[in-house]
């Protein structure tokens, strides 16, 4: 009876040792199994952080003109990096921390994403304002060259209105007269110089009383009676304006000129020998050089 008691109790010994072992070792399987598992989710985790890594680079790369912005995109790059590092470092059978960093990368995408949104939305602003900024540059070039050309056009029409308005001398003759005022063609008995002149009809100038200058040079380039002023004086009274300048003049006459053209005569009194030669008679009104002619004297 008892070595029967013996042998079942043995048996019965036998079979739980061998379940146990099955236990154990379906236990180990399972996991070896489940560290096996881990293991590839961590590798897979790790791979989503460097491709994470590697977008935050590129967006480090733009030139995103918001200093508050790329200090953010600094700030989570380095925390990408940061638990990268940790992710490398941390066992596989940690499943607690992977799971961890899993949803920590599940929230620097979804920062990742608004920053992106940020970005886009920034170079979108960028660009308009960039085409903006082109086509008002092009307005305003254009729009200068147009007052350019506009200016031009006022230029030369005030200039073909002023060139219009401006008197000439279309007609002159010289005389020489002797003391008795009668003419003469020897130089040895001119006293004065007659000068007859026709200024031409134009209907655009301003009618009205207008002063009347006239340079008369002999062939050395001498001004006819004209006098130099005395040393120390500061002003010349025998003088008029053109082109800025003062310039001095033979003779002076007023006219009225009323549009219609003015037959007029002036005269040049010779107060020494006049010379053969090429003289040049030159006439001034309203700031302009109205006429010029060469006249030869021969005898």
């Amino acid at each position: 009876m008892k070595k029967k008691t013996f042998i079942v109790i043995l048996i019965l010994c036998l079979i739980a040792i061998a379940a146990l072992a099955y236990l154990f070792l379906r236990q180990n399987r399972e996991m070896t199994e489940l560290v096996e598992q881990m293991q590839i989710e961590k590798e897979e985790l790790q791979e989503e952080y460097e491709d994470l890594a590697i977008q935050f680079d590129g967006y480090q790369n733009l030139d995103i003109k918001n200093d508050s912005l790329q200090d953010l995109l600094s700030r989570e790059q380095q925390r990408v990096q940061d638990l990268l590092e940790e992710l490398r470092q941390t066992k596989a059978s940690n499943a607690r921390r992977i799971a961890e960093l899993k949803k920590e990368l599940a929230t620097v995408r979804s920062v990742m994403k608004d920053y992106v949104r940020q970005i886009d939305s920034l170079n979108a602003t960028n660009a308009r304002l960039t085409r903006e900024n082109i086509r008002v540059t092009q307005e305003n070039r254009q729009m200068k060259e147009q007052n350019t050309q506009l200016a031009q056009a006022n230029t030369a029409l005030t200039e073909t209105v002023t060139r219009a308005a401006m008197l000439k001398v279309t007609d002159f003759n010289l005389v020489m007269l002797n003391k008795r005022d009668h003419k003469t063609k020897l130089t040895s008995q001119a006293h004065k110089l007659q000068l007859d002149f026709t200024i031409g009809e134009n209907i655009t100038c301003t009618p009205g009383l207008k002063d009347l200058y006239v340079q008369v040079r002999d062939p050395q380039g001498a001004l006819l009676n004209y006098t130099e002023p005395a040393e120390g004086t500061d002003s010349d009274p025998q003088t008029f304006e053109f082109e800025n300048e003062r310039i001095p003049y033979s003779v002076t006459q007023q006219i009225e000129y009323t549009g219609e053209a003015y037959r007029g005569t002036c005269y040049c009194p010779l107060t020494a020998d006049i010379i053969k030669g090429f003289y040049t008679i030159e006439f001034f009104c309203d700031g302009n050089l109205i006429g010029s002619y060469p006249i030869q004297i021969k005898k």
